[in-house]
This record gives C-alpha cells, sequence and structure tokens, in this order.
C-alpha cells in the first residue's frame, strides 16, 4: 500500500502500469493496493504457489502468469518492466515497500516498548530489512534476529561467504521464502547491518508449527509465517529469559496441505 500510494502521488493521464514477481502474498497484497487506484498489474508468479495465493490474485482482476518457479518469475517479471516500459515492484528490493514494512515494527515498539527481540522471517529480506530498520532508528535496546528455512538460505550462505551467492532452492513448506535473492538488493546489506543473527529450520520444525500454531492459538499460520514460532520451539534461537515478539507473515495455507498437517497432528495426540 505505501508503494502504491507513493506511486499514485501526483500521477495524471493512463492508467499506470505496474509488474511484480511473487510468491504469491506480495502479489495478493499488491492487487489489492491497485484496486482502488488508476492501476493496472501483472503479476508473475510460481505455477505451484498454494492455489488459495494464485486465486486470490486472480479475482483481484490483476493478470496473473504462471512461471516454472519464484526464480523464474523475478527474470520474467524485470524483463517485462523493461520492454513495456512498466513499474517494476520487487516484493522486497523496494525502498517504498521495505518503508511499508517497517511499520509492523513501530506497531510492535508502540505495543510492546520493553520487548528484547522481534523474531521475523526472511526471504528476499525486505519484510526484516523495514523491521530492523524501524527498531534501529527507535530509542530501544531490543534486537532483531532472523528465521530462514534450510530448503532455501541465501542470506546464511551469502552471509557466510560475505556477498550474494546463488543457491539450490529446495522444496519447502514456506513456499513464500523460497527463491534466490536479486543480484541488486538492497536487503542484504542492511540485514548483514542491522539483524543479529539468523536461524535456521527444516522442514519438520515448520510442520510441527505450523500444527502447534493451529492447536495452541487457533490460527492458520503458513509454512513462511510459521518459522519464527518453529525456531522456538525446534532450538534453534536462543532467547532464554528474553521478552520475545514472533511476526507472523501470513495465512494463506491451501486447505489439502492444512488438512493433511492437521491429520498429522491429531496422530500425535492419538485422536
Amino acid at each position: 500500500m505505501n508503494a502504491v500510494l507513493r506511486l499514485a502521488a501526483g500521477h495524471q493521464g493512463a492508467p499506470l502500469q505496474l509488474v511484480t514477481a511473487s510468491a504469491g502474498n506480495h502479489g495478493r497484497a499488491l492487487a489489492w493496493a491497485v484496486g482502488a487506484g488508476r492501476m493496472q498489474l501483472t503479476v508473475y508468479a510460481p505455477a505451484d504457489a498454494p492455489k488459495t495465493k494464485l486465486e486470490a490474485i486472480r479475482t483481484s482482476g490483476a493478470t496473473l502468469v504462471a512461471c516454472d518457479s519464484y526464480d523464474d518469475a523475478e527474470r520474467r517479471a524485470k524483463e517485462h518492466a523493461a520492454r513495456e516500459g512498466a513499474v517494476y515492484v520487487s516484493p522486497y528490493n523496494h525502498p517504498d515497500v521495505i518503508a511499508g514494512a517497517g511499520t509492523v515494527g513501530l506497531e510492535i515498539l508502540e505495543d510492546w516498548p520493553d520487548v528484547d527481540i522481534v523474531v521475523v522471517p526472511i526471504g528476499g529480506g525486505g519484510l526484516i530489512s523495514g523491521i530492523s530498520l524501524a527498531v534501529k532508528g527507535a530509542s530501544t535496546t531490543a534486537e532483531v534476529a532472523g528465521v530462514e528455512v534450510a530448503a532455501s538460505n541465501p542470506f546464511t550462505r551469502g552471509l557466510e561467504a560475505g556477498r550474494i551467492v546463488t543457491i539450490d532452492v529446495q522444496p519447502t513448506l514456506a513456499d513464500g521464502l523460497a527463491g534466490n535473492l536479486d543480484p541488486e538488493t538492497v536487503t542484504f546489506e542492511i540485514v548483514r547491518q542491522n539483524v543479529t543473527r539468523i536461524a535456521l529450520v527444516d522442514e519438520q520444525q515448520l510442520r510441527d508449527a505450523v500444527a502447534g500454531i493451529l492447536d495452541r492459538e487457533q490460527l492458520v499460520a503458513e509454512g513462511a509465517a510459521a518459522v519464527g514460532v518453529a525456531a522456538l520451539r525446534g532450538g534453534t534461537l536462543d532467547v532464554r529469559g528474553k521478552r520475545v515478539a514472533v511476526v507472523l507473515s501470513g495465512g494463506n495455507i491451501d486447505n489439502e496441505r492444512l488438512s493433511a498437517i492437521s491429520s498429522q497432528l491429531s496422530t500425535q495426540k492419538g485422536i
């Protein structure tokens, strides 16, 4: 919404053409944001993204283009922008998207000034970049920690190497976090400077977290949203004695996948 409002300010004439790449949530959000404005949107997304995300983009009126993977979607969306003169709105490598994400950090500090650690999922790094900048800019000693999935961990690998590297992305329940980084992204340096540590979680920890959130909190969290809880439950992020806020960044998971995870939980409980 922040990016759309900034683009719309002062724009006159023909509808503005926007294009983006998305694993689903960003495309859905951008489609909602442009709904009331004089803009047209094309979303490139993986064909195997959750159906609930793709259907929401289709019904919004945006043009949806199915791709082989997120990396393919990002490449084709940037090519579309260059070819058609459209504005490319990256889901993470865009200053106004990052700034909009920063409001999450501001709201956490407003609600809980004494928080010690804010735990944030990491995909392309836009969400954690905005939150970490907001937290760092406030009068607080709170730290921001990130969580990646073992199947797709470009920040962990890149920070070890001291530069952005290409990784081999594996299938993961956290589809919203999967993919390589844009070589030109600003988020890598922001994370390097402002995020104190990054934990990794595996697929079983992730499934257990989705099931646990559903069981304990009656909340539906998609895999990408549940990584913070997975890190805490699995012990890969040590926060003992700390006041911890965990960001849950989406609830768009297909019913079939959620049912399978719920069935696993019921079996474990002997129901």
